[in-house]
């Protein structure tokens, strides 16, 4: 179907092409010295290439709409020179359509005689209309001034903090010539239509805009096309409230609340105005500083840190200050605790204990202060220490102990042994003397020895006395084996095996 419109439109359009244009289909009857080209792609409001100078003379015009030059959907343009508007050169008749489906895959060739002036030329093709624009033509010969003018725009006007323009926007045009020298300036805004520039444009309607200007020598050099473009807002109430600004300290204190070795501090600024342009800051009486990263400082002494925040209105808030005093980091402690055991208790003539003896453990660290201090009695686990250990089972004992300070370090251990003999008193004249600890006829396989008044693990547990029920049987167990861990007759796992027979007894159910 493309195919088909393509070849339609242009046996429509070659045939109102003069003989002063040679199609590509023909070889040129004039051998041109100037050669111009325009070229067009998928696009349908502007020429992708196009020529904007040129001198009077043959010239052969290269018109190219392919695949080469970046048409994939084979849509059809054509280069066609005005004939009718005011102000142009209407003595080139071109009207060209060109498809990269055509017999010669999009491009063509037309030989033409330009005299000085301008001409426009535009694309033919419904819907196509914004493809417009135009070739100055000056006198040929040489050594004449065949360099354009130099154009620019600047944009003037108050801003907010997006960028934008607050109610209006001034764009100011400036040419230069350094050859025949600027004849005229143009200007137009939003592709309405160029017209001469005689003072700085303002701009008020809200939106979107684009300011495109061209200027021209005296030579008839015409520059490209240049642009600004920019956004109008509504403008909002005068801002006259300062920011609000804040910071934040941070970093390791010790108990007077100085900072230890270092101390961060991080500055932030709201404003719910115009919005916050900058953040200053002054540290010790130094010139104040434009704020972009958190602040370190290191230096041991006290310190002050003044600071402030600007908005894009101009307002700036009082100046705000926070002191804080830096001190040197402590040496890294590397020093263990020091650990001590001091056994108390009646003895006999021969040293041994009488009924029990008690182990009190201090442990002192003067760096980073203890941690924790554990013991073990015998073979039984590391257990915390939290007072004095009392040991009444009958018997030779040594009670390891040990202390670990804040920064970690752990003291060698260490030991006391000391023997436990009986008071002479017995506390349980019908002793149950089986050598393990047994419950309803389980045997825990746990040694069943004397606590240290006649008494043994089985007596304590009398498990052949009256209880209510079955549960204030077992926590009797739990309280009684708790007591003999405490004073080191039991450890934890013993205990558990003990607890858990109570349990799967029928004892008080």
């Amino acid at each position: 179907m493309t195919r088909r419109l393509t070849a339609a439109l242009a046996a429509l359009l070659l045939t109102v092409i003069p003989w002063t244009a040679t199609p590509a289909s023909a070889a040129p009857r004039v051998a041109a010295d100037q050669v111009l080209t325009w070229t067009a792609d998928d696009n349908i409001t502007r020429y992708k290439s196009a020529p904007t100078s040129a001198v009077a003379g043959a010239t052969t015009i290269i018109w190219e709409n392919s695949a080469a030059t970046g048409n994939t959907t084979g849509m059809p343009h054509t280069l066609t020179f005005d004939t009718s508007t005011e102000g142009y050169n209407h003595d080139v008749t071109l009207n060209i359509l060109a498809s990269p489906f055509d017999a010669n895959d999009g491009r063509h060739q037309a030989t033409v005689n330009l005299t000085p002036g301008r001409y426009r030329y535009f694309c033919s093709i419904p819907g196509h209309s914004q493809m417009v624009g135009e070739l100055v033509v000056t006198e040929g010969g040489g050594g004449g001034d065949t360099t354009p003018p130099t154009v620019a725009g600047t944009v003037a006007g108050e801003r907010d903090q997006d960028g934008n323009y607050l109610g209006a926007a001034t764009v100011t045009v400036t040419a230069t010539d350094a050859d025949s020298g600027v004849d005229t300036v143009e200007y137009q805004v939003d592709d309405t239509s160029f017209q001469p520039y005689t003072q700085p444009v303002q701009v008020t309607a809200i939106g979107d805009h684009s300011v495109q200007f061209r200027a021209t020598d005296q030579a008839g050099n015409t520059s490209a096309v240049g642009s600004v473009s920019f956004r109008i807002v509504e403008p909002g109430e005068e801002d006259t409230t300062a920011p609000v600004a804040t910071a934040t300290l941070a970093g390791d204190r010790d108990g007077d609340g100085n900072y230890i070795g270092t101390v961060t501090a991080t500055l932030a600024a709201t404003d719910t105005g115009s919005g916050v342009a900058t953040i200053e800051y002054s540290l010790d009486g130094a010139a104040f500083t434009a704020y972009t990263n958190p602040i370190v400082v290191t230096a041991a002494g006290m310190h002050m840190l003044h600071y402030r925040a600007t908005d894009v209105a101009g307002n700036t808030s009082a100046e705000q200050m926070e002191h804080f005093t830096v001190v040197p980091p402590a040496a890294e402690d590397t020093t263990p605790p020091a650990v001590s055991a001091t056994v108390t208790g009646e003895r006999d003539s021969a040293g041994a204990y009488v009924g029990g003896a008690t182990v009190t453990v201090t442990a002192t660290d003067d760096d980073s202060g203890v941690a924790s201090v554990e013991y073990a009695v015998d073979g039984g686990g590391w257990t915390a220490y939290a007072g004095p250990v009392s040991v009444r089972t009958v018997g030779a004992h040594t009670l390891r102990y040990r202390a670990t300070d804040t920064a970690g370090n752990a003291s060698t251990e260490q030991s006391t042994t000391f023997t436990v003999v009986a008071d002479g008193t017995d506390g349980c004249a019908d002793s149950d003397t089986r050598a393990t600890v047994i419950i309803d006829g389980d045997d825990t396989g746990v040694a069943n020895v004397d606590t240290g008044d006649g008494c043994t693990i089985n007596d304590l547990i009398d498990e052949h006395a009256d209880y209510p029920g079955h549960a204030d049987f077992v926590r009797h167990v739990e309280a009684v084996t708790a007591a003999l861990v405490t004073d080191g007759t039991l450890n934890r796992r013993q205990q558990g095996t003990i607890v858990r027979a109570a349990a799967r007894s029928d004892v008080g159910a």
